[in-house]
């Protein structure tokens, strides 16, 4: 499958929300900045160029498929690069969606792409989730924290209504742990499924664990 923006196209239709030619457009432009500052500043590693499409702009739309409608907020847990809260924002520019990250040579790179993209609905935030004391109605992680931790920290900043999507696996076969996630999940008080995404949306399959409180 050829790693293109048709992907991206292939994953909005896929979770349910629409991707017009002006969006397509900006995801185009992030995906260049991904190759042309990201990706030698060491936000993603030097092979990732061939697959930016597939494996980061792209996937990073399945996320949408935990909202039947755009969320007000979200919080991007452990960002990076804007993975996959940038693309989110792009998708949907009147939610207000906040990318977190640690680090700082990360959060410069975030910064300045917000600023090339004009992306007026993002706020770039330095800091570590596990002192994040506010509610939030949506959350997203894509493997910035481990699984069980991340049940456990939407499980405490999730509002009601609330839904929280966790990227769970790139691989062919359903994770192993991902019932248990679901048991831990549902333990905590919130609604859990886990989600399969076909190998003819991205470039391979991918797993999802989405979350809801009171919706």
């Amino acid at each position: 499958m050829t790693d293109s923006p048709d992907l991206a196209r292939r994953a909005a239709s896929w979770s349910g929300h629409a991707l017009d030619d002006d969006r397509l457009t900006l995801l185009v432009n992030y995906a260049e900045w991904l190759i042309t500052e990201a990706i030698p500043a060491g936000g993603l590693g030097p092979r990732e160029a061939a697959r930016v499409w597939g494996r980061h702009v792209a996937d990073s739309l399945i996320f949408a498929g935990g909202w039947v409608t755009a969320p007000a907020e979200i919080l991007d847990v452990g960002t990076g690069v804007g993975l996959p809260g940038i693309p989110l924002a792009i998708l949907w520019p009147e939610t207000a969606v906040t990318v977190l990250d640690r680090g700082g040579r990360r959060i410069r790179l975030l910064t300045r792409a917000v600023r090339v993209l004009g992306l007026e609905n993002v706020s770039v935030a330095q800091g570590d989730v596990f002192d994040v004391a506010d509610e939030w109605h949506g959350l997203t992680f894509r493997g910035s924290v481990r699984a069980p931790e991340a049940v456990g920290v939407a499980a405490r900043l999730l509002g009601v209504p609330g839904t929280a999507v966790l990227g769970l696996s790139r691989r062919e076969e359903e994770p192993d742990r991902s019932r248990d996630l679901v048991g831990v999940a549902e333990a905590l008080g919130m609604e859990a499924r886990v989600v399969g995404v076909g190998p003819e949306i991205l470039d391979g399959p991918a797993w999802l664990l989405i979350m809801r409180v009171g919706v």
